[in-house]
């Protein structure tokens, strides 16, 4: 009986230690994750070389107070940084000749110069680089208060879209129009979630 009894109670307060794990690991993913209910508006962009093989995918999402989150995840890309964009076109049509020239200029519906460190810029759609390891893989977050996924003068949904273009070459922050980036390897037009 008492074997019983001291066999019981370990099974016990190992099921309420088990139980308060749980719920620490719960409560503490939940306070990082962010809430879907602060998300005014979710975007996302499918992004393809030339080629049309998929190379990355975006995720985006504005919150309350009109910040954009924009998360990236890339995967065959080549190692190195890489300038990355929002350009000012919905259109990621290719040739030969001038690889994703249909997705048109940077995003700059306020008028701004090129450069993240260009006193007098930067423009809507400039980004900080992205890095791509020797794997091929890579990852960026940033949050930006330049563009919108709602209605309004910096909206990406305007009347002809925006895509996200990635570069060959990392961006120099500085020199026009943009950064010394290279050719566009890599294009996705944004499109609502919601």
């Amino acid at each position: 009986m008492d074997d019983n009894y001291r066999y019981g109670e370990a099974l016990m307060n190992s099921r309420i230690i088990l139980t308060a794990i749980a719920l620490v690991v719960a409560v503490s993913g939940c306070a990082h994750a962010p809430a879907h209910s602060d998300r005014v508006a979710v975007a996302y962009a499918t992004i393809a070389n030339a080629s049309g093989e998929q190379k990355a995918t975006a995720e985006m999402w504005q919150d309350m107070e009109n910040v954009v989150h924009v998360d990236i995840k890339v995967s065959g890309m080549p190692p190195g940084s890489h300038g990355l964009h929002f350009h000012a076109v919905g259109n990621c049509d290719s040739s030969p000749a001038a690889a994703f020239a249909a997705a048109g200029a940077h995003f700059n519906p306020l008028g701004r110069q090129h450069g993240l460190d260009n006193p007098v810029g930067p423009h809507g759609g400039d980004a900080p680089n992205l890095a791509v390891s020797a794997d091929g893989t890579g990852h960026a977050s940033f949050a930006t208060d330049r563009i919108s996924l709602t209605e309004g003068s910096t909206s990406l949904f305007d009347a002809d879209g925006s895509t996200i273009v990635i570069h060959a070459a990392a961006d120099d922050q500085m020199s026009q129009p943009a950064g010394n980036s290279g050719a566009r390897i890599a294009c996705g037009v944004v499109r609502r979630a919601r």
